[in-house]
């Protein structure tokens, strides 16, 4: 668990502790206690009742935990259950009604099984997708993007190849074997990098981009973002691409990635927020803030997404959605950066929270 988040806990477990100790024996009615105020209508989703199943992106997963785990303090009658399947899955289990919104990095497909006009985009956070990497002796890296194209499609085999060695001036590098490694479920954090390949290595990069990719037979594959760390972790020579969030949480390192500016950035949450303000946000509200110009952005700064029925059979279950979704824009990004997340502009979060309005139900 992310250091700053457990803190967070305890302090808050402390001062409820100190709250209850105050107000033992002050009064003789139940109701006056912390918790029974929080669900008397302390909050406006303290009225809400009921469960939402949801599964997707593991990208973002840290984060929605979070959120849930604190929205049960202002909707202790409401349990919200995410599966982070990844967001093919996620997807497609949205497309066939098997959960009530899902989450989800890459935009939605035809062959993904959910109708035109029947879901909406509500942006909730951005990260980074580090490229982290396990190699005995070198603490700093620094990537090109036609380097780290040739290195995942594996034309380049070995840590001392003169590509890497260009990017890396007056580091000693060894002839280390290089392991790739990538998503084997279908990921928006796949769609991401590879889309980020597609744009900042053209002509150099050669497989495509979408939710899976091709990948070269001597890569290893691993499942979630979670998956790749673990590979990455225990190969001496190691790379993948991995959220900043488990990156962190797996005490990986990981390389500073050649912008459009032509500057070596690491990621950050402050690349990430240079990255968002560059982006193009469309109509339906998805946006594109990989490769974005700027010196301090990152380029490879993934956007990711909640997607909701433009209709729900039941009114409750639209009223939960909009309330949990409400919470995730608005109290939720406080909790953002605490999980290696950057919260949306205000912009855009004004954009999200009107699509809400669109909900019916």
């Amino acid at each position: 668990m992310n250091r700053n988040v457990l803190s967070r806990r305890v302090l808050a477990g402390v001062a409820l502790a100190a709250l209850a100790l105050t107000g033992c024996g002050s009064s003789d009615n139940d109701n006056d206690t912390p918790a029974a105020a929080g669900k008397s209508g302390g909050s406006e989703y303290a009225s809400l009742s009921g469960e939402l199943k949801a599964s997707g992106a593991s990208f973002p997963d840290a984060y929605y935990q979070e959120v849930i785990t604190s929205f049960k303090d202002v909707a202790p009658d409401v349990t919200v259950n995410y599966n982070a399947t990844g967001s093919g899955t996620g997807k497609k289990q949205f497309g066939q009604n098997l959960v009530d919104f899902a989450g989800s990095d890459s935009l939605v497909k035809e062959s993904d099984g959910v109708a035109a006009g029947s879901f909406l985009y509500v942006p909730t956070v951005a990260a980074p997708i580090t490229v982290s990497y396990n190699l005995e002796g070198v603490d700093k890296l620094q990537l090109s993007p036609e380097t780290l194209a040739k290195i995942f499609q594996a034309d380049i085999k070995t840590w001392n190849d003169p590509a890497i060695a260009t990017d890396n001036p007056g580091v000693t590098l060894p002839n280390t074997p290089i392991t790739v490694a990538h998503r084997s479920d279908g990921s928006g954090t796949t769609n991401n990098f590879t889309k980020y390949l597609d744009a900042a290595a053209k002509g150099v990069w050669k497989l495509g981009s979408g939710d899976t990719v091709a990948w070269p037979s001597t890569t290893q594959g691993g499942e979630k973002n979670t998956g790749v760390a673990q590979i990455v972790k225990q190969a001496n020579g190691g790379i993948g691409y991995v959220d900043l969030s488990d990156a962190k949480a797996s005490q990986l390192k990981f390389a500073a990635i050649k912008n459009k500016d032509g500057q070596f950035v690491v990621p950050s949450l402050e690349g990430t927020t240079a990255g968002l303000e560059g982006a193009e946000i469309k109509e339906d509200l998805s946006y594109n803030p990989l490769n974005a110009a700027g010196a301090a952005a990152y380029p490879i700064t993934a956007p990711t997404y909640i997607l909701v029925k433009t209709k729900y059979d039941d009114a409750k279950k639209a009223e939960l959605v909009k309330g949990f979704v409400k919470y995730i824009l608005t109290d939720g990004q406080e909790l953002a950066k605490d999980v290696d997340f950057a919260p949306l502009p205000t912009s855009l979060k004004d954009k999200a929270l009107a699509q809400l309005d669109k909900i019916q139900g």
